[in-house]
Protein backbone atom coordinates (compact mmCIF):
# COMPACT_ATOMS: atom_id res chain seq x y z
CA UNK A 1 0.00 0.00 0.00
CA UNK A 2 1.73 3.39 -1.11
CA UNK A 3 1.52 6.65 1.01
CA UNK A 4 -1.62 7.33 1.38
CA UNK A 5 -1.84 10.18 4.49
CA UNK A 6 -0.75 13.84 4.74
CA UNK A 7 2.80 13.93 3.57
CA UNK A 8 5.60 13.79 6.56
CA UNK A 9 6.31 17.53 6.65
CA UNK A 10 2.52 18.25 7.30
CA UNK A 11 2.15 15.44 9.52
CA UNK A 12 4.51 16.85 11.93
CA UNK A 13 2.80 19.75 12.22
CA UNK A 14 -1.15 18.55 12.27
CA UNK A 15 -3.46 19.27 14.69
CA UNK A 16 -6.76 17.23 15.57
CA UNK A 17 -9.55 19.24 15.15
CA UNK A 18 -11.43 16.80 18.34
CA UNK A 19 -12.44 18.85 21.56
CA UNK A 20 -12.62 17.38 24.49
CA UNK A 21 -15.78 17.83 26.66
CA UNK A 22 -16.06 20.60 29.01
CA UNK A 23 -16.83 17.91 31.73
CA UNK A 24 -13.70 15.61 30.03
CA UNK A 25 -11.63 15.92 33.39
CA UNK A 26 -14.82 15.22 35.85
CA UNK A 27 -15.62 12.69 33.75
CA UNK A 28 -12.72 10.57 34.43
CA UNK A 29 -12.32 11.96 37.73
CA UNK A 30 -15.56 10.44 39.00
CA UNK A 31 -15.16 7.72 37.34
CA UNK A 32 -11.82 6.18 38.66
CA UNK A 33 -13.44 7.43 42.36
CA UNK A 34 -16.20 5.40 42.16
CA UNK A 35 -13.85 2.33 41.24
CA UNK A 36 -11.69 2.97 43.61
CA UNK A 37 -14.64 2.59 46.12
CA UNK A 38 -13.89 -1.17 45.30
CA UNK A 39 -11.27 -3.03 47.40
CA UNK A 40 -8.16 -3.43 44.67
CA UNK A 41 -8.03 -6.71 46.24
CA UNK A 42 -4.79 -7.60 44.01
CA UNK A 43 -3.71 -11.59 44.52
CA UNK A 44 -0.51 -13.08 43.22
CA UNK A 45 -0.14 -16.69 42.76
CA UNK A 46 2.86 -18.35 41.72
CA UNK A 47 2.63 -20.11 38.92
CA UNK A 48 4.44 -23.15 37.74
CA UNK A 49 5.68 -22.26 33.82
CA UNK A 50 8.34 -24.05 33.55
CA UNK A 51 10.74 -21.02 33.18
CA UNK A 52 14.00 -20.74 34.73
CA UNK A 53 15.26 -17.12 34.74
CA UNK A 54 11.67 -15.58 35.71
CA UNK A 55 9.10 -16.06 38.20
CA UNK A 56 5.53 -15.38 36.93
CA UNK A 57 2.21 -14.32 38.98
CA UNK A 58 -1.37 -14.87 38.23
CA UNK A 59 -2.79 -11.82 39.33
CA UNK A 60 -6.22 -10.97 39.91
CA UNK A 61 -7.52 -7.31 40.88
CA UNK A 62 -10.64 -5.47 40.59
CA UNK A 63 -11.37 -2.91 37.77
CA UNK A 64 -14.17 -0.98 36.81
CA UNK A 65 -17.15 -1.95 39.13
CA UNK A 66 -15.09 -4.23 41.28
CA UNK A 67 -15.12 -6.66 38.49
CA UNK A 68 -11.92 -9.20 38.84
CA UNK A 69 -9.29 -8.77 36.11
CA UNK A 70 -6.44 -11.39 35.39
CA UNK A 71 -3.01 -10.17 34.59
CA UNK A 72 0.53 -11.43 34.81
CA UNK A 73 3.29 -10.34 36.79
CA UNK A 74 6.69 -11.37 35.57
CA UNK A 75 9.80 -10.76 38.16
CA UNK A 76 13.26 -11.95 36.92
CA UNK A 77 14.27 -14.77 39.16
CA UNK A 78 15.70 -14.18 42.65
CA UNK A 79 14.94 -10.58 42.79
CA UNK A 80 14.98 -9.62 46.41
CA UNK A 81 14.38 -5.48 46.23
CA UNK A 82 11.95 -3.48 44.39
CA UNK A 83 12.42 -3.07 40.57
CA UNK A 84 11.60 -0.56 38.12
CA UNK A 85 8.09 -1.31 36.68
CA UNK A 86 6.38 -1.94 32.98
CA UNK A 87 2.91 -1.99 32.48
CA UNK A 88 1.90 -3.38 29.25
CA UNK A 89 -1.50 -3.42 27.73
CA UNK A 90 -2.43 -5.57 24.76
CA UNK A 91 -3.49 -5.16 21.02
CA UNK A 92 -7.25 -5.69 19.52
CA UNK A 93 -8.58 -8.70 20.12
CA UNK A 94 -5.65 -10.19 21.84
CA UNK A 95 -5.06 -11.72 25.76
CA UNK A 96 -2.30 -11.82 27.96
CA UNK A 97 -2.27 -15.44 26.38
CA UNK A 98 0.47 -17.64 28.37
CA UNK A 99 3.52 -16.46 30.44
CA UNK A 100 5.95 -17.32 28.45
CA UNK A 101 4.76 -15.27 25.40
CA UNK A 102 5.75 -12.20 27.45
CA UNK A 103 9.78 -12.27 28.22
CA UNK A 104 11.47 -9.56 27.12
CA UNK A 105 10.50 -6.49 29.96
CA UNK A 106 11.37 -8.77 32.89
CA UNK A 107 15.23 -10.13 30.58
CA UNK A 108 16.21 -6.32 31.25
CA UNK A 109 16.27 -6.65 35.08
CA UNK A 110 12.41 -5.02 35.73
CA UNK A 111 9.26 -6.51 36.64
CA UNK A 112 6.85 -7.11 33.64
CA UNK A 113 2.87 -6.90 34.21
CA UNK A 114 0.57 -7.16 31.42
CA UNK A 115 -3.04 -6.90 32.05
CA UNK A 116 -5.73 -8.92 30.23
CA UNK A 117 -8.75 -7.18 28.22
CA UNK A 118 -11.98 -7.60 29.72
CA UNK A 119 -14.16 -9.40 26.88
CA UNK A 120 -10.91 -10.01 24.56
CA UNK A 121 -8.68 -12.67 24.05
CA UNK A 122 -10.02 -15.08 20.86
CA UNK A 123 -8.86 -13.48 17.66
CA UNK A 124 -5.08 -14.49 18.23
CA UNK A 125 -2.22 -15.32 20.85
CA UNK A 126 -2.65 -17.65 23.85
CA UNK A 127 -6.30 -16.32 24.42
CA UNK A 128 -7.62 -13.99 27.34
CA UNK A 129 -9.21 -15.23 30.62
CA UNK A 130 -11.02 -12.09 31.95
CA UNK A 131 -15.10 -11.62 31.25
CA UNK A 132 -16.80 -8.29 30.47
CA UNK A 133 -20.20 -9.16 32.67
CA UNK A 134 -21.80 -5.39 31.78
CA UNK A 135 -23.87 -5.64 28.59
CA UNK A 136 -24.72 -2.78 26.09
CA UNK A 137 -26.86 -1.50 23.54
CA UNK A 138 -27.27 -2.93 19.77
CA UNK A 139 -23.34 -2.96 18.57
CA UNK A 140 -21.70 -3.94 15.41
CA UNK A 141 -19.66 -6.87 16.30
CA UNK A 142 -16.58 -6.11 17.75
CA UNK A 143 -16.42 -3.63 20.44
CA UNK A 144 -16.14 -0.24 19.10
CA UNK A 145 -19.86 0.59 19.39
CA UNK A 146 -20.59 -1.24 22.57
CA UNK A 147 -22.19 1.59 24.53
CA UNK A 148 -21.73 4.22 22.39
CA UNK A 149 -24.88 5.71 23.21
CA UNK A 150 -23.19 7.17 26.31
CA UNK A 151 -19.75 7.72 27.59
CA UNK A 152 -20.98 6.45 30.50
CA UNK A 153 -21.83 2.72 29.04
CA UNK A 154 -19.37 2.72 26.76
CA UNK A 155 -17.07 -0.23 26.57
CA UNK A 156 -13.43 1.98 27.24
CA UNK A 157 -14.88 3.24 29.75
CA UNK A 158 -14.06 0.06 31.63
CA UNK A 159 -10.77 -0.80 30.13
CA UNK A 160 -9.13 2.64 30.62
CA UNK A 161 -10.73 2.41 34.31
CA UNK A 162 -9.37 -1.48 34.28
CA UNK A 163 -5.98 -0.17 33.36
CA UNK A 164 -5.33 2.49 35.90
CA UNK A 165 -6.20 -0.02 38.30
CA UNK A 166 -3.41 -2.81 37.05
CA UNK A 167 -1.08 -0.22 37.83
CA UNK A 168 -2.28 0.54 41.02
CA UNK A 169 -2.36 -3.59 41.43
CA UNK A 170 0.85 -3.52 40.15
CA UNK A 171 2.34 -0.89 42.00
CA UNK A 172 0.83 -2.95 45.27
CA UNK A 173 3.96 -5.92 45.17
CA UNK A 174 6.73 -5.17 47.13
CA UNK A 175 9.19 -6.22 44.64
CA UNK A 176 7.86 -3.04 42.16
CA UNK A 177 8.95 0.23 42.41
CA UNK A 178 5.99 2.13 41.83
CA UNK A 179 8.39 5.72 41.70
CA UNK A 180 9.93 4.00 38.32
CA UNK A 181 6.98 2.92 36.71
CA UNK A 182 6.67 2.93 32.61
CA UNK A 183 3.52 1.73 30.44
CA UNK A 184 3.24 0.65 26.81
CA UNK A 185 1.56 -1.18 24.18
CA UNK A 186 1.40 -1.40 20.76
CA UNK A 187 -2.21 -0.73 18.87
CA UNK A 188 -5.29 -0.32 21.51
CA UNK A 189 -2.45 -1.23 23.75
CA UNK A 190 -0.89 1.83 22.55
CA UNK A 191 -4.42 3.82 23.01
CA UNK A 192 -4.59 2.12 26.40
CA UNK A 193 -1.15 3.32 27.60
CA UNK A 194 -2.24 7.16 26.23
CA UNK A 195 -5.00 7.25 28.27
CA UNK A 196 -3.23 5.95 31.48
CA UNK A 197 -0.23 8.43 30.63
CA UNK A 198 -3.10 11.01 30.81
CA UNK A 199 -5.16 9.60 34.00
CA UNK A 200 -1.48 8.41 36.23
CA UNK A 201 0.04 11.80 37.06
CA UNK A 202 3.43 10.31 38.42
CA UNK A 203 4.89 7.75 35.63
CA UNK A 204 8.09 8.00 34.67
CA UNK A 205 7.62 7.18 31.05
CA UNK A 206 5.12 6.24 28.46
CA UNK A 207 5.37 4.24 25.02
CA UNK A 208 2.54 3.90 22.60
CA UNK A 209 3.52 2.53 19.35
CA UNK A 210 1.08 2.69 16.60
CA UNK A 211 -1.98 3.79 19.09
CA UNK A 212 -5.00 2.91 18.72
CA UNK A 213 -8.05 5.06 19.63
CA UNK A 214 -6.57 8.78 18.46
CA UNK A 215 -8.49 11.29 16.83
CA UNK A 216 -11.58 9.34 16.54
CA UNK A 217 -13.16 12.30 13.75
CA UNK A 218 -10.42 11.80 11.27
CA UNK A 219 -10.10 8.18 11.69
CA UNK A 220 -13.40 6.95 11.31
CA UNK A 221 -13.83 8.99 7.98
CA UNK A 222 -9.97 8.42 6.79
CA UNK A 223 -9.84 4.53 6.80
CA UNK A 224 -12.01 1.70 5.61
CA UNK A 225 -10.41 -0.88 7.81
CA UNK A 226 -11.61 -2.46 11.10
CA UNK A 227 -11.56 -1.86 13.91
CA UNK A 228 -12.54 1.66 12.67
CA UNK A 229 -14.89 0.95 10.45
CA UNK A 230 -17.03 -0.45 12.90
CA UNK A 231 -17.96 2.73 13.83
CA UNK A 232 -19.16 3.65 10.47
CA UNK A 233 -21.21 0.03 9.84
CA UNK A 234 -22.70 0.99 13.48
CA UNK A 235 -24.37 4.57 11.54
CA UNK A 236 -25.21 3.08 8.05
CA UNK A 237 -27.95 1.19 10.04
CA UNK A 238 -28.44 3.88 13.01
CA UNK A 239 -28.29 7.28 10.71
CA UNK A 240 -28.86 10.53 12.37
CA UNK A 241 -26.97 9.40 15.28
CA UNK A 242 -23.06 11.11 14.23
CA UNK A 243 -22.97 13.70 16.37
CA UNK A 244 -23.98 11.71 19.33
CA UNK A 245 -21.47 8.66 18.73
CA UNK A 246 -18.58 11.25 18.19
CA UNK A 247 -19.67 13.03 21.71
CA UNK A 248 -18.84 9.80 23.31
CA UNK A 249 -16.27 8.99 21.73
CA UNK A 250 -14.49 12.39 22.37
CA UNK A 251 -14.75 11.14 26.33
CA UNK A 252 -12.06 8.43 25.34
CA UNK A 253 -9.83 10.10 22.33
CA UNK A 254 -6.31 9.33 22.73
CA UNK A 255 -6.01 13.17 21.76
CA UNK A 256 -7.04 14.33 24.80
CA UNK A 257 -5.41 11.81 27.20
CA UNK A 258 -2.26 13.12 25.46
CA UNK A 259 -3.02 16.80 26.17
CA UNK A 260 -2.96 15.83 29.73
CA UNK A 261 0.23 13.34 29.10
CA UNK A 262 2.91 14.49 32.27
CA UNK A 263 5.15 12.03 31.49
CA UNK A 264 8.70 11.33 29.00
CA UNK A 265 6.86 9.54 25.61
CA UNK A 266 8.35 7.75 23.12
CA UNK A 267 5.63 6.88 20.17
CA UNK A 268 6.19 5.49 16.62
CA UNK A 269 3.83 5.26 13.50
CA UNK A 270 4.08 3.61 10.58
CA UNK A 271 3.74 5.92 6.93
CA UNK A 272 1.11 3.00 5.26
CA UNK A 273 -0.45 2.17 8.01
CA UNK A 274 -3.94 2.19 7.46
CA UNK A 275 -5.12 0.65 10.05
CA UNK A 276 -4.03 3.40 12.66
CA UNK A 277 -3.17 6.20 10.01
CA UNK A 278 -0.32 8.57 10.65
CA UNK A 279 -2.14 10.97 10.48
CA UNK A 280 -4.00 10.25 13.79
CA UNK A 281 -1.14 9.07 15.98
CA UNK A 282 1.01 12.70 14.87
CA UNK A 283 -2.72 14.03 16.69
CA UNK A 284 -2.08 12.63 19.70
CA UNK A 285 2.22 12.96 19.51
CA UNK A 286 1.42 16.77 18.64
CA UNK A 287 -0.98 17.11 21.87
CA UNK A 288 1.25 15.16 24.11
CA UNK A 289 1.99 17.97 27.09
CA UNK A 290 5.82 16.82 28.30
CA UNK A 291 8.84 18.33 26.39
CA UNK A 292 10.87 15.16 26.01
CA UNK A 293 8.91 13.38 23.23
CA UNK A 294 10.44 11.18 20.45
CA UNK A 295 8.55 9.14 17.69
CA UNK A 296 9.93 6.87 15.41
CA UNK A 297 8.51 6.94 11.82
CA UNK A 298 9.01 3.92 9.91
CA UNK A 299 8.55 5.26 5.73
CA UNK A 300 7.26 1.71 4.33
CA UNK A 301 5.59 0.15 7.06
CA UNK A 302 1.99 -0.58 7.61
CA UNK A 303 0.67 -1.58 11.27
CA UNK A 304 3.20 -3.84 12.15
CA UNK A 305 5.09 -0.81 12.42
CA UNK A 306 8.91 -0.98 13.48
CA UNK A 307 8.28 -4.38 15.07
CA UNK A 308 11.66 -5.91 16.86
CA UNK A 309 13.22 -2.41 15.42
CA UNK A 310 11.13 -0.35 18.08
CA UNK A 311 11.37 -3.01 20.52
CA UNK A 312 14.78 -2.32 20.24
CA UNK A 313 14.51 1.53 20.38
CA UNK A 314 12.00 1.15 23.36
CA UNK A 315 15.04 -0.88 25.55
CA UNK A 316 17.46 1.77 24.50
CA UNK A 317 15.19 4.37 25.35
CA UNK A 318 13.73 3.33 28.78
CA UNK A 319 17.31 3.11 30.16
CA UNK A 320 16.83 7.09 30.86
CA UNK A 321 13.88 6.50 32.79
CA UNK A 322 13.46 3.45 34.72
Amino acid sequence: MPLFDLPLDELREYRSASTAPGDFDAFWSGTLAEAREHDLDARFEPVDTGLSTVRVLDVTFAGFGGHPVKGWLTLPAGAGAPLPLVVQFIGYGGGRGLPHEHLLWASTGRAHFVMDTRGQGSAWGGGGDTADPVGSTPAYPGFMTRGIDAPENYYYRRVFTDAVRAVEAARSHTLTDAARTAVLGSSQGGGIALAVGGLVPDLAAVAPDVPFLCDFPRAATLTDRHPYREIGLHLRTHRGRTGDALRTLSYFDGVHFAARGSAPALFSTGLEDQTCPPSTVFAAFNAWTHDDKAIEVYDFNDHEGGGPFQEATQLRWMRSYI
